[in-house]
Parts: C-alpha cells; sequence; structure tokens
C-alpha cells in the first residue's frame, strides 16, 4: 500500500511543475527507467519451455544427477 501512496505523491507534485523544460527531462528519465528496468529482467522462464525434446531433458537430468546429486564424505572433512 506505501508504493501506492508514493505514486499519487508524486503525481501531485508533477502536476504541479508549470516547466515544459522540466516535464521534457521528467518524460526522458521515466521512460529510460521503464527500458533499463525492462532490459535488466531479461527473458521469462515461459519463453524457455518446451524448447528440448524428451531426450535431451532426460540427458540434461541424468548429467544432473551423476555430477550434482552425489555427496563424497570427503569434501565434508
Amino acid at each position: 500500500m506505501y508504493a501506492e501512496v508514493k505514486k499519487l505523491h508524486i503525481i501531485e507534485e508533477v502536476l504541479k511543475i508549470n516547466s515544459e523544460a522540466t516535464l521534457s527531462a521528467l518524460e526522458d528519465f521515466m521512460k529510460k527507467s521503464i527500458k533499463d528496468e525492462n532490459i535488466k529482467k531479461g527473458p521469462g522462464f515461459r519463453e524457455f519451455s518446451g524448447i528440448w525434446s524428451k531426450d535431451e531433458a532426460e540427458e540434461m537430468e541424468r548429467i544432473i544427477a551423476e555430477s550434482c546429486e552425489n555427496i563424497h564424505p570427503d569434501d565434508w572433512k
């Protein structure tokens, strides 16, 4: 809820701006911020869903089972 209050406060402050240059600068800043935010997110998980065949998925599971799920007692010493 706090984020919504912050947004309303920002909107109130923007409505008080009379300078066209300030509004343009604010608009440019917001566009860049939104663009940067979208770039940082990267591709979503769903974009990769279903790209492997069943054989490829089974091979990956086998490789993980063989290499990652082994506990070596000497590693804890």
